[in-house]
């Protein structure tokens, strides 16, 4: 089996679009929540939260009206991202990237909501009027990596993730198994999502979103709180540059990390009721990839989405395989829940906490307010936690009960 490394990220996040302005944004303990002005213009959407993608530039030389006519938002988030993670790897423009050797596993909830409109119109009214020749490419569900491909001029593999919430989990644990077997030599891989009400009112009706802190945006999600009052949804894109050890080595890129266990499974239970035992099985298959014990383990990066049934399953699932020991806390508390875009972004997060050897709090979360549902662990409050560790997990769990784990070991 061949070994695989980072050798280049690129973010679009709520908190910034480099390790350097996040970093600062965690340390700060501010969240990037902010009231949704123009949704509250939607009859019974009761959540007036979220957290947008922090503003970002495009060069203007590169994205023209043609080359983004087939681009929604969350298509241009993904491109975007990836531009910028093969410019970090030092490989835009490369001959790897059209030769055949490089693809893409990438992902996002769905399409554009808007362009899903054009069409929902067309059911309702009868009529086309607004449809155009590009209304379904920013629609479909693979946007996102078809138009990374077509972008770049990518001809290997292209794997699309559309899983909800581990579309961007998925999206990389896909790509280090298939450069790992020796398919491609490197791989884009990550997701992304636009924010949208839309999206909020999918789990407005499922009574997950926070909505008690409507006019205090900074004070929410909670994720673990006793108090939670649920997520809080949020827009990015993130993409990790995968690439052959050997390969990587040999034109001397810079490794940031090296992706060492993934696991996924699915409950078959219920498609929005969490199960502890089969998200547990999930952290069990990636320590069985990596071939590492959980004590080897230094943190784990949670999905902690601050939903009632979400993080109780979640902790017990993480106490049934590490036990109370476990450094644990959720980003989420700070950008919100970015679906397809989470497993990405928490994943690059997460493996930059272990090299700077600070990790992040659970914002909201203080002694004595975890909710008493959730089993003990160390979750990291206050201040954050100043930690010496080679190996991180992150986590990710969506709707249809799929479980994933990532590890990633620092590289020395």
């Amino acid at each position: 089996m061949k070994r695989v490394v980072v050798t280049g990220v690129g973010a679009l996040s709520p908190l910034g679009h480099d390790w350097a302005a996040v970093e600062a944004r965690l340390r700060s303990r501010r969240n990037a929540v902010r009231v949704m002005e123009e949704w509250k213009q939607y009859e019974g959407l009761h959540t007036q939260v979220g957290a947008p993608a922090a503003p970002f530039e495009l060069p203007p030389q590169t994205y023209s009206r043609k080359t983004m006519r087939g681009m929604g938002r969350v298509a241009l988030l993904a491109v975007r991202a990836s531009e910028l993670a093969l410019q970090d790897a030092g490989l835009l423009g490369d001959a790897l990237v059209r030769g055949g050797k490089m693809g893409v596993s990438y992902g996002s909830s769905a399409g554009s909501a808007a362009n899903m409109g054009d069409f929902g119109r067309m059911v309702t009214d009868k009529t086309t009027e607004g449809i155009s020749a590009t209304s379904y490419v920013r629609m479909m569900s693979h946007t996102a990596a078809v138009n990374i491909g077509v972008f770049f001029g990518l001809t290997g593999r292209i794997i699309t993730t559309s899983s909800a919430c581990t579309s961007g989990s998925q999206g990389i644990g896909y790509a280090y198994e298939t450069i790992r077997m020796g398919r491609q030599v490197a791989m884009l891989a990550g997701g992304s999502e636009e924010l949208d009400a839309t999206g909020a009112a999918v789990f407005d009706t499922l009574f997950a979103t926070s909505t008690q802190n409507n006019a205090t945006p900074e004070l929410t999600p909670r994720p673990f709180h006793a108090k939670r009052d649920g997520l809080v949804l949020g827009e990015g894109g993130c993409t990790l540059v995968l690439e052959e050890l050997e390969h990587a080595r040999a034109r001397g890129a810079r490794i940031i990390a090296e992706v060492i266990g993934y696991g996924t499974n699915s409950d078959g239970r219920h498609i929005t009721q969490p199960h502890a035992e089969t998200m547990a099985q999930a952290m069990r298959l990636a320590l069985e990839d990596a071939g590492i014990p959980p004590s080897e383990v230094g943190y784990v990066n949670a999905h902690g989405t601050a939903t009632d049934q979400g993080d109780v399953a979640e902790t017990t699932a993480t106490h049934a395989v590490f036990g109370e020991r476990m450094p644990l806390s959720s980003l989420k508390s700070y950008m919100g829940h970015t679906l397809g875009a989470c497993g990405a972004l928490e994943a690059w997060m997460s493996l930059e906490m272990m090299r700077s050897g600070w990790f992040a709090p659970t914002l909201h979360l203080e002694p004595g307010e975890v909710d008493p549902r959730c089993p003990p662990l160390d979750y990291v409050m206050g201040e954050g936690r100043s930690l010496q560790t080679d190996v991180v997990m992150s986590n990710n769990f969506a709707f249809g009960g799929i479980n994933t784990s990532l590890i990633f070991r620092r590289w020395t």
